[in-house]
């Protein structure tokens, strides 16, 4: 099956951290910008970061010196580490993998996943 999958949200305390995956399956992510994007109730959605192809890392203002993208081609997988972490951080946490770029890293892209929820919470 073709698909990204997402894990690694979860319940945590302000300060907190944790480690998004974003995992595909059946392609291989190495030819594929991989962006990071989040969605709150009532807000609109938004990239917080981006990993190009070649190994170049974006970050929204917001979250740059607490969240770091990486990306191991050769496990298939790019991780969001979150450190830091906020009430406002909270939202679902979406991975998304494209060819054109960064830029284009959206819910219509080559590639979607399902969403993995993030509660930063005391």
């Amino acid at each position: 099956q073709v698909q990204l999958v997402e894990s690694g949200g979860g319940l945590v305390q302000p300060g907190g951290s944790l480690r998004l995956s974003c995992a595909a399956s059946g392609f291989t992510l190495d030819y594929y910008h991989i962006g990071w994007l989040r969605q709150a109730p009532g807000k609109e959605r938004e990239r917080v970061s981006c990993i190009t192809n070649d190994g170049s890392t974006h970050y929204i203002e917001s979250v740059k010196g607490r969240f770091t993208i990486s990306r191991d081609n050769a496990g298939n997988t790019v991780y969001l580490q979150m450190n830091g972490l906020k009430p406002e951080d909270t939202a679902v946490y979406y991975c998304a993998a494209d060819l054109r770029g960064c830029a284009y890293t959206d819910y219509d892209s080559d590639y979607w996943g399902q969403g993995t929820q993030v509660t930063v919470s005391s």
